[in-house]
C-alpha cells in the first residue's frame, strides 16, 4: 500500500502566532502515525513561486493523510494556521514501482 504525503508551503505571517500551530498540527499528525520528513530548513527555489517555509509529512498511507487533515483536531489545528499564514497544501500518494 502505498504512503500518502503532505507537501505544503507556508508563508508565516505572525511568527509570534505560529507556535500554536506547530504545537497542534504535530499533535494531529502523530495521532495519524504522520511524520516530518521536511519542516522549514534551507531551499532554493528553481522554478514556481517561493513562499518562506516548506513541510513535508511522510503518513503509514494516502488513506491516513487525508483521515488526519479531515479529522476535527487537525481542523483545529488549521483554524489557527489560518489566522497566522498563507500556505498551500496537497495530499499526495506515494510512488510504487510496479513490481517491486
Amino acid at each position: 500500500m502505498p504512503k500518502g504525503y503532505w507537501i505544503a508551503h507556508i508563508d508565516v505571517l505572525d511568527p509570534q502566532g505560529y507556535p500554536p500551530y506547530v504545537v497542534a498540527a504535530t499533535a494531529a499528525v502523530a495521532q495519524f502515525g504522520g511524520r516530518h520528513l521536511v519542516r522549514g530548513g534551507t531551499s532554493e527555489q528553481r522554478e514556481g513561486q517561493m513562499r518562506s517555509r516548506h513541510a513535508i509529512v511522510e503518513f503509514p498511507s494516502y488513506a491516513q493523510a487525508l483521515a488526519c487533515y479531515e479529522s476535527d483536531v487537525y481542523q483545529r489545528a488549521l483554524s489557527i494556521r489560518h489566522q497566522y499564514a498563507r500556505s498551500d497544501l496537497t495530499i499526495v500518494e506515494g510512488y510504487e514501482p510496479a513490481g517491486v
